[in-house]
């Protein structure tokens, strides 16, 4: 699949025709044992997720033929990194790795990852999202992996400052923009959200709820369409209401994000099923003052949403064998026990719909004042719209950092606009630098 020139290139990535690669990298189809006779088979598994050596322990002890071995690593792009080198080198790569949804086609254009979707259990995809297992299989009939945890997004609000000023949760982004012009109106110092520039993944999500996908593969080539109507419809909206100054130009996680947080001027919060986390680190005197709700919709009736952040477990090409590793990311991502280990001892938010209710049947303590939060997060995850990731994500994302921050600074909505041409031009021009076969 691949053209060694000196620099490496891409000469095909259809999904289909990256199958045949990845699954002979790996030598046979993992249905030997470790031995060849039937033996104990040991499987090392990389990740980061908290709690893993416990959930492992469980698994461990009632499958003495499949023993597998965790080894923590860092997070994001230094584990991807660190597995490339390995499955280039042709040796070192461990038999399971947990793989953020957007870098997964970066690692199937790699060769990286096998094709489980044989030895997977009959019924697995049925126990997801459609927009979350998209994101595992790139629209084929391949399956990279299982997912874990999702991060299907929501609406977070300070309830008592919507008390206070007469504020009704918007269901509409028609409606958002009122309420945030209502509020800022009425005291100044407040806003309904910001628009953050530093996070590329919080647009996308935004974006994937209007109906975007970003890329696409067409037969052997890769699709860019960063520059569709709908993203550029989420471009206009926001870059509306910066102009317009009714929300905050300003990018989350710093510290005067956090104090907004704290001292009631951040009133809302776009974010996904992980923030009762990050509000109860950053902001912890503000607990019981929040609730959840649905994203807004674009139009009313709609429960459309997007993911922002989440992972899967997949198995590596060089693994020897693909049966039982399948059969353990099964157990731990689409098993009532398996996934009551990930939000016991990980805190995870999981992926799997069907086990939902029984793992998540207590709120976040940051949110015990709504009871009906993990059933709410249930209802919106199921709306997690289809979204494909392309293999140079990095580049596109680094492309909105720049363009959006320009556009965010500046605070001219025509600017937010130019920012989606920009990411879409660079994004064509790095593919086709990289040998990748580009449909226009």
């Amino acid at each position: 699949m691949r053209l060694h020139t000196g620099i490496r290139v891409a000469a095909a990535v259809a999904a289909t025709a990256l199958l045949a690669t990845a699954c002979s990298s790996g030598g046979d189809s993992g249905d030997d044992t470790a031995d060849g006779s039937g033996g104990k088979v040991e499987l090392t598994f990389w990740t980061w997720a908290p709690g893993m050596e416990e959930a492992v322990a469980v698994w461990n002890e009632a499958n003495p033929d499949i023993q597998v071995t965790v080894n923590k690593q860092d997070g994001g792009d230094p584990a991807v990194t660190k597995l490339l080198t390995a499955i280039q080198a042709g040796s070192g790569a461990p038999d399971l790795f947990q793989t953020e949804y957007q870098k997964i086609p970066t690692l199937v254009s790699e060769d990286a990852l096998a094709d489980i979707a044989d030895v997977l259990p009959d019924g697995t995809a049925e126990r997801f999202a459609e927009g979350t297992w998209q994101s595992v299989t790139l629209g084929s009939d391949a399956v990279y992996g299982v997912p874990q945890d999702s991060g299907p997004m929501q609406f977070y609000y300070r309830e008592d400052v919507f008390q206070q000023y007469g504020l009704a949760v918007p269901t509409t982004w028609e409606q958002y923009a009122q309420v945030a012009e209502q509020l800022h109106t009425a005291d100044p110092t407040k806003y309904l959200g910001t628009f953050s520039a530093n996070d590329a993944g919080w647009f996308t999500g935004l974006t994937q709820q209007a109906g975007a996908s970003w890329w696409g593969i067409d037969g052997d080539a890769w699709s860019v369409d960063i520059e569709s109507a709908p993203v550029q419809k989420v471009a206009e909206y926001w870059g509306g209401l910066v102009e317009k100054g009714v929300i905050d130009n300003k990018p989350m996680y710093t510290p005067e994000w956090n104090a907004a947080l704290n001292d009631g001027s951040q009133v809302g919060w776009l974010s996904a099923i992980w923030a009762p986390g990050v509000l109860q680190g950053n902001a912890p005197d503000t607990a019981g003052k929040w609730k959840m709700a649905p994203m807004p919709q674009w139009e009313e009736g709609d429960d459309a949403t997007g993911n922002w952040g989440g992972s899967a477990t997949s198995v590596t090409s060089q693994s020897t064998h693909k049966a039982e590793a399948a059969k353990f990311i099964a157990w731990l991502n689409a098993s009532q026990e398996g996934v009551n280990l990930l939000v016991s001892e990980g805190g995870l938010y999981p992926a799997d719909i069907p086990s939902q209710a029984e793992a998540l049947s207590s709120p976040p303590e940051f949110f015990s004042n709504q009871a009906d939060f993990y059933t709410l997060a249930a209802e919106t995850a199921k709306g997690v719209q289809p979204f494909t990731y392309g293999p140079n994500v990095n580049v596109a994302y680094s492309a909105y950092n720049d363009e959006f921050g320009k556009a965010a600074e500046a605070k001219q909505a025509s600017l937010f606009l130019d920012a989606v041409t920009a990411m879409q031009a660079t994004t064509v021009d790095d593919l086709e630098n990289q040998g990748f076969t580009v449909t226009k």
